[in-house]
């Protein structure tokens, strides 16, 4: 099951990540959907509930912002930092991360289905469930996350790689994995394990992985 490249390493998410420069901090925030805002800074604000389906933010930073029921369908974060970000529920699906950093998220329900990430770190988070079905993601790592619930169901992806996150439920039906790296994680429960195909696990995962494996295949283990 696991699988390694010839040279023996499993390849790591390409990041070459650095934090907007030259921002201009935006005290009282006026977006709109389709807007298209570029170098701002938002900080401590809150955008809960708003309407901003379609939005484009390039080169932004956003601290410490609300963003609980806001309508991001389709939204685009380009080169972008999101720090300290709180959403009991987080509504992006159809959206786009591209050369993006998330740190620090606080998010209940993410609904981030049909989205597209390329060179995006989600570093120290805590969510409850995070549905990416039928998301195409490449060159992505997720690190120190707590994470109850992760939905990739679909999911389409190349050199992602979970780097010591404790996972509750792992769903991966009809995932398709290319180096995908899932050593130093645990998982209390995982789902779809064909769609495990492609992805590098430790000896300890597989001995956890042991007696889900068994079941799938019909096995009955007797001492």
């Amino acid at each position: 099951m696991p699988r390694k490249t010839a040279g023996g390493a499993t390849p790591a998410p390409r990041l070459a990540l650095r934090a907007p420069q030259g921002v201009t901090r935006v005290a009282e925030p006026r977006l709109l959907d389709g807007d298209h805002r570029e170098g701002e800074h938002y900080e401590r604000t809150s955008f809960d509930g708003g309407e901003l389906a379609g939005i484009t933010l390039q080169e932004c930073l956003l601290e410490g912002v609300r963003l609980n029921d806001t309508d991001l369908r389709g939204a685009r974060f380009l080169e972008c930092a999101l720090e300290d970000t709180y959403a009991p529920v987080f509504r992006a699906p159809r959206s786009s991360w591209r050369e993006t950093s998330l740190r620090s998220t606080r998010w209940g329900s993410a609904e981030l289905y049909d989205s597209r990430f390329d060179a995006v770190h989600l570093d120290g988070g805590k969510l409850d469930y995070v549905n990416l079905r039928s998301s195409q993601l490449t060159d992505v790592l997720v690190s120190d996350c707590i994470i109850g619930e992760l939905d990739l169901t679909g999911v389409r992806a190349t050199r992602l790689a979970l780097r010591d996150c404790t996972i509750g439920t792992l769903t991966l039906d009809g995932a398709q994995l290319k180096d995908a790296d899932l050593r130093t994680s645990t998982f209390r429960s995982i789902h779809g394990l064909d769609g495990l195909r492609g992805a590098t696990i430790d000896e300890y995962q597989l001995q956890l992985l042991a007696p889900f494996l068994a079941e799938s295949m019909g096995l009955r283990i007797e001492g």
